[in-house]
């Protein structure tokens, strides 16, 4: 009775007319035939018979049986609300002998990122569905939890909640990496790090591009989500407290079985889902203090530890969130607006953005829910914008980001004490600065098509690792290039054959190969 009241007429069985109600007594005789929605005709004719009947036993005068067959009979049946549907399933669950389940989602800013999900997932793929969580971070409350692009949506699985899927995180977690290092004192946002080809045994970690800027600061490394640095430092802090400080932060991260944290958690080789990143970034925006993430799907929240260890001391909470309000926007953002990160993992197969103001904390999640690849999608072109689209529907809920805190210390490089001036690795051989220079592009004895014998010639570019800055680079002993930081120099051959490439650092180290150029 209730759900054909909302569905036909919008309104709970109470605030019925005598029409109305005629109209939901005659239903159940013959369901299919007398829908409305089907065959409006036979839905009236069904309904007079009920309001005559009415008339004929006195509970109901003529006239009022009159005037109740004038009214319209509907057309058509409404959508029933499904805000949050997927949390709305897990409530359910959770307690199914509750009558009353009182979820923390505000109805306005659900819809709202609802449609924003959808809609962007439409333009991208029809297999691509979306996952976005809000949360408040003072008291942790889940303010929107969209699981997928639609419940209905088959190309792309919408009856799976992608907000607790398990996927990689790409880049998102260089945020707590560097954190860490501020904590320990090994370094400052303007510290001088170098970015340049590094082996950790048999892990030779690259950028993005395949670029190395040679020396950057931190708070450069960050912006710019470079993985040399960030694996660099995760090897002085050490993956393990990487992983510890996860947990801290109410997140899950899952390792292979039987298997300890390796430097490859730091550039997404760990699963790991929205809600923990969301959970994560909220303590980042918290002054480092954990935030549980509630949502009303427990019949008993989960009881706060009084001295929970904090995430990360508070200067490098806000030195963190510092350098995050200074990553570039996306086309539809504007700069300083919020502080937030954005990540890709391998293959393409997942895009992040998370970010936060001085009060809400918003994580979007962009993929195929079987795991394939979407070529081109990367956070800052499929998630970031999403992410900054959904701050604007906060409304009134927007904030400014906080400032420094007692002991955060503001100062350029050159301002810094001298042990902050530069990345401090405390195991000083394992990235060591004084060893030899050696040419890691390219390597001996390779052949290398530049497309010389056509009319579109490709430069040469010369990689080198290791060594001291600044560069010289020869080509069969001539000079061609020297470099005051970069770790790498172009050339342009006059024609093909092999050629001895040479590199000298400022020490007057270093290192040749002989390749063939065609």
């Amino acid at each position: 009775m209730r759900a054909a009241s909302l569905a036909y007429f919008g309104k709970e069985p109470s605030r019925l007319t005598t029409a109305q109600s005629a109209l939901l007594v005659a239903l159940p005789q013959s369901p299919e035939a007398r829908r409305p929605d089907r065959d409006p005709t036979a839905a009236r004719n069904s309904r007079n018979m009920v309001l005559d009947r009415l008339a004929q036993s006195g509970a109901l005068s003529v006239e009022e049986a009159r005037a109740a067959k004038l009214e319209p009979v509907p057309t058509g049946r409404r959508d029933f609300p499904m805000l949050a549907a997927h949390l709305a399933e897990q409530a359910v669950k959770a307690q199914p002998q509750a009558r009353t389940i009182a979820l923390t989602i505000d109805r306005r800013l659900q819809d709202a990122l609802e449609h924003l999900g959808a809609t962007r997932a439409r333009r991208l793929d029809p297999k691509v569905s979306v996952g976005i969580v809000a949360a408040d971070i003072a008291t942790g409350k889940i303010l929107a939890s969209v699981g997928s692009a639609g419940l209905f949506d088959t190309q792309a699985d919408g009856f799976l909640d992608m907000t607790n899927a398990v996927r990689s995180p790409g880049s998102t977690l260089k945020p707590l990496i560097f954190g860490l290092a501020f904590e320990l004192g090994l370094a400052h946002p303007q510290s001088l790090i170098e970015d340049r080809p590094t082996a950790f045994g048999s892990y030779v970690p690259v950028n993005f591009d395949g670029f190395s800027r040679g020396t950057v600061t931190i708070h450069d490394a960050l912006t710019q989500s470079l993985n040399i640095p960030a694996i660099v430092v995760l090897d002085a802090v050490g993956p393990a407290r990487l992983v510890a400080r996860l947990r801290r932060a109410h997140a899950e991260p899952r390792l292979p079985l039987d298997t300890a944290p390796s430097l490859a958690v730091g550039l997404g080789g760990v699963g790991i889902t929205l809600r923990d990143l969301v959970s994560l970034y909220a303590a980042l925006a918290n002054g480092g203090k954990a935030v549980q993430l509630l949502d009303g799907t427990a019949a008993d929240p989960i009881t706060k530890v009084p001295f929970a260890p904090p995430v990360l001391d508070p200067v490098a909470a806000w030195y963190v969130a510092d350098i995050l309000a200074d990553v570039p926007p996306p086309l539809n953002g504007s700069p300083g607006r919020i502080a937030y990160k954005t990540g890709t993992s391998y293959g393409y197969r997942d895009a992040w953005a998370i970010g936060f103001d001085g009060k809400t904390v918003i994580g979007v999640w962009v993929g195929r829910p079987d795991g394939a690849p979407v070529p081109g999608l990367t956070g800052i072109t499929g998630a970031a914008p999403i992410l900054f689209e959904s701050f604007d529907r906060l409304g009134d809920r927007r904030a400014p980001l906080p400032r420094a805190p007692t002991g955060a210390i503001l100062a350029t490089n050159t301002e810094l004490p001298a042990p902050l001036r530069r990345f401090r690795h405390p195991d000083g051989d394992m990235v060591a600065r004084d060893a030899a220079p050696e040419i890691a592009f390219p390597t001996d004895g390779v052949e290398v098509d530049l497309g010389l014998s056509s009319d579109t010639t490709a430069p040469l570019f010369v990689k080198v690792r290791n060594g001291v800055p600044p560069f010289t680079f020869l080509a069969n002993g001539a000079p061609f290039g020297h470099a005051e930081f970069a770790r790498q120099e172009s050339w342009t051959p006059d024609g093909p054959g092999y050629v001895t490439l040479s590199v000298i650092d400022s020490e007057g180290r270093g290192d040749a190969v002989t390749v063939f150029l065609n």
